[in-house]
Parts: structure tokens; C-alpha cells; sequence
């Protein structure tokens, strides 16, 4: 995990596997989008050079993200670090599918 911080807020980045069946499909999409919309830093996913908002189900579905893939999270603002725990969980939990 990166940190950096200044005053005002943190950017946390952290690499995380996709161990769910699925990986980054429209109902998983939606879980990641939904969590992310709950915190006020700015979220983004990149996997494979490819960028995406994570707050957007869409820009998420886009990155066609396989189970085993690698995604690199990365959020800035104050509650950063929360967010960047929370869908760390989320996706080590297999957004809660039982595949």
C-alpha cells in the first residue's frame, strides 16, 4: 500500500487480487460502485493500463477485470484510507457471492 498526505487529505493506493469467480461483472460492479459512492475521496481502479471511476458501474465494467486479475485502487480525500480498507474487504470477501 502507498500513502501519501498533506494537509488536507490522503492518496492511498493498494494492488488487489480479484479472487471472485466472476471477477468484475455487472452485480460485482455494482457492490464496488454503490461502497464507493458511500465516501467523499475520489476513487479509481486501473487494471492493465486502463483506468476507471469507481463510483461509475459502467467505467468498472469496462475494465473487464477477470478473476485473478491484479487492480490497483487508488483514493484521494480526507476518508481515504476508510475507502480504500472497505473495498479491500469487499473484494477479499468475493463481494459477498457464493459462486
Amino acid at each position: 500500500m502507498t500513502v501519501a498526505k498533506n494537509t488536507e487529505s490522503a492518496t492511498i493506493s493498494k494492488e488487489l487480487t480479484l479472487v471472485n469467480k466472476l471477477g468484475l461483472h455487472a452485480r460485482a460492479a455494482s457492490k464496488l460502485a454503490q461502497l464507493c459512492q458511500q465516501f467523499s475521496a475520489q476513487i479509481t481502479l486501473t487494471l492493465a493500463e486502463k483506468e476507471a471511476d469507481a463510483s461509475s458501474i459502467m467505467a468498472i465494467m469496462l475494465l473487464a477485470g477477470g478473476q485473478g486479475k491484479i487492480v490497483k485502487v487508488t483514493a484521494r480525500g480526507i476518508d481515504a484510507p476508510a475507502a480504500v480498507q472497505a473495498i479491500s474487504q469487499l473484494i477479499t470477501d468475493k463481494f459477498d457471492e457464493s459462486e
